[in-house]
């Protein structure tokens, strides 16, 4: 029997959506198979992930921030901190969750990221202070690894005031 790997791109909605047989490739032999962006860009984004069929796949749901000062008041800017300190703690909690689950930032393969506009910044979603927490876990020597990626400024989040950013990542692990 012929396996076959699909084509993850930042294009499709879910990670593990079939896609036609028309994109589908020969499996890679490590169960994923990332393939960079174009015109060699560093940007640290995967352009497209492959995975093949015996590679389970684990949809993690979002996860905010803690609180950076738990004494300040709730739901304050002193709370939670700007989105580069929000971000770190979002991802600081994922690395315990991966970690629970067998699981590390090598094995993400698709990154949703919904950031509120930062009042500080007019309104405006803070990707620079993102990429600064972002690149400190993804595309490193140590964990060179890249997803498929998108990111998006939304009006806000349950968790009330002053929280800027909710990360969803799925991954997937070889069998």
């Amino acid at each position: 029997m012929k396996k076959f790997s699909m084509i993850t791109s930042t294009a499709l909605l879910v990670g593990s959506t079939l896609v036609s047989t028309a994109l589908m490739s020969a499996p890679s032999e490590a169960g994923v198979k990332r393939h960079a962006l174009f015109n060699n860009s560093t940007f640290p984004i995967a352009r497209a992930v492959e995975v093949t069929p015996d590679t389970t796949i684990v949809y993690h749901s979002g996860l905010v921030p803690g609180p950076v000062n738990p004494e300040a008041e709730r739901g304050s800017r002193e709370y939670y901190g700007d989105t580069e300190t929000q971000a770190l703690s979002v991802f600081k909690r994922a690395e315990e969750s991966f970690k629970e689950l067998g699981l590390s930032f090598s094995d993400v393969i698709k990154m949703q990221v919904f950031m509120v506009g930062d009042p500080a910044m007019d309104g405006k979603m803070d990707f620079s202070g993102f990429m600064k927490a972002y690149t400190q876990y993804f595309g490193t020597e140590e964990q060179p690894n890249k997803p498929a990626r998108s990111a998006f400024q939304i009006a806000g989040l349950a968790g009330g005031p002053n929280m800027l950013i909710e990360i969803e990542m799925v991954l997937a692990r070889p069998e």
